[in-house]
């Protein structure tokens, strides 16, 4: 009789885990899509964003001038051979 209880448990334990498994599996199924957000498509990168904190200090927006010197400015920063000149 005991080793009828043990099968039936294992048999318990067995199906939780597949069951488990197969939730598991399904959890991945349901992720949903990712977009960025941002500048669309349409528009050049320097009309900037209306969130003023994530524009450069004394750059305005919709200057192309500006927006390229301060790309080359930040460029030139992260050049470790112009740093160590």
């Amino acid at each position: 009789m005991r080793t009828t209880v043990l099968r039936g448990t294992a048999a318990r334990l067995c199906a939780l885990s597949l069951g488990l498994m197969v939730l598991g599996g399904q959890v991945g199924c349901g992720e949903t899509p990712q977009t960025i957000g941002g500048n669309r498509a349409d528009q050049s990168p320097h009309t900037g964003t209306v969130v003023k904190s994530h524009m450069a200090p004394g750059w305005a927006a919709g200057d192309r001038k500006a927006w390229e010197a301060q790309l080359k400015t930040r460029a030139q920063a992260q050049n470790e051979y112009a740093r160590t000149q």
